[in-house]
């Protein structure tokens, strides 16, 4: 009998900074720049009720640590549920298990900050926010920690969403916050512009991208979905989390092949392999980069294992007894 710990939410709601999750999640992506193996999602759908269940894995095995996300979401309850469940790498034992709702956005978001520091320009200084809900508040936190930002732009379609967003971050932030009425106005000028919606067709024109962008799209992760349209990936280098995935769920760049836009040969690189530096990340001030984000097991793993190692420090969590095989794989009955 082994003890696993479980981590609740209040657990781990305050266990790591922004900046924490960020430096976490670029080891395991330079992990997996390096051959740590990692799947794309798998979904699997019911209707009636409608719901999703997904789930997706990575080993790290220099984290030393390996594990996912199961989640569902909608069913009879229309909520969402997610375990995180993470194992040592080395031995096979099941660490802890984790409710992994308080550290989805800022495990995502870290992401999309690795991918900002990996492929924005150095003097990147004004932020486009696209979307206004718990995962762009992540990416805001994390990216903020890359990048010192000067000006920051919010659009949503609600206004009034779209100006608490901006006067929460106001408070937050060492930098200019404020509303905007339109996507056109929030990435015009804008270095880097960030996407999360669950909008199914594109939210901005990428005609009107200026030169040096960086776009991290992270609201869409289905085959005929996009926030980006077939323009922006045309112009862009472009890097996906997982190139496994970008053929399965990259909506904006399924439609951009579809309608002959680009090929798969247009995909760049993963961004891990960016991060380890096996291949190039930006080679030009005027380039075009986007980062496609759709999560992976990747940054769960990272993120998990740094929460379980801060909770240990902190005496957090309630320990479980966990069987093994050798103990309870018997095919005995014990109803007797």
């Amino acid at each position: 009998m082994t003890e696993t710990l479980f981590l609740s939410s209040d657990d781990v709601a305050a266990l790591a900074s922004p900046e924490a999750y960020v430096e976490a999640v670029r080891e395991g992506y330079r992990e997996r720049g390096q051959g740590a193996p990692a799947d794309p999602r798998s979904a699997y759908l019911r209707t009636d009720p409608d719901g999703m269940f997904t789930d997706y894995a990575a080993l790290l095995p220099e984290t030393g640590a390996m594990g996912g996300y199961m989640y569902s979401a909608g069913f009879d309850a229309g909520d969402a549920w997610f375990v995180t469940p993470l194992f040592d790498a080395q031995s096979g034992e099941p660490l802890a298990i984790i409710d992994g709702a308080s550290m989805n956005p800022f495990k995502t978001g870290a992401a999309g900050a690795v991918a900002v520091d990996s492929l924005a320009r150095e003097d990147a200084k004004t932020l486009a926010v696209i979307g206004t809900g718990p995962q762009a508040r992540g990416q805001v936190h994390t990216t903020a920690t890359v990048r010192d930002f000067s000006e920051v732009r919010v659009y949503s379609p609600t206004a009034e969403s779209r100006e608490s967003f901006a006067n929460e971050f106001a408070d937050e932030l060492e930098a200019s916050v404020r509303a905007v009425s339109s996507s056109e106005a929030a990435i015009s000028g804008a270095d880097v512009v960030i996407t999360a919606t669950t909008a199914t067709e594109p939210v901005f024109d990428g005609d009107h991208l200026d030169p040096g962008t960086h776009v991290t799209a992270m609201g869409q992760y289905h085959p005929d979905k996009r926030e980006l349209d077939a323009t922006t990936i045309e112009r862009s280098t472009y890097v996906p989390d997982l190139r496994a995935r970008v053929s399965q769920d990259a909506g904006s760049f399924i439609a951009a092949r579809e309608a002959g836009r680009v090929s798969d040969d247009h995909v760049h690189a993963e961004l891990g392999e960016v991060v380890a530096g096996t291949e190039p990340g930006r080679t030009a001030d005027d380039e075009i980069t986007v980062f496609d984000s759709g999560g992976t097991g990747i940054e769960t793993v990272a993120a998990a294992a740094l929460l379980y190692e801060r909770a240990l420090e902190n005496d957090l969590g309630t320990q479980i007894p966990f069987a093994p095989a050798s103990e309870a794989l018997t095919g005995r009955r014990h109803d007797r």
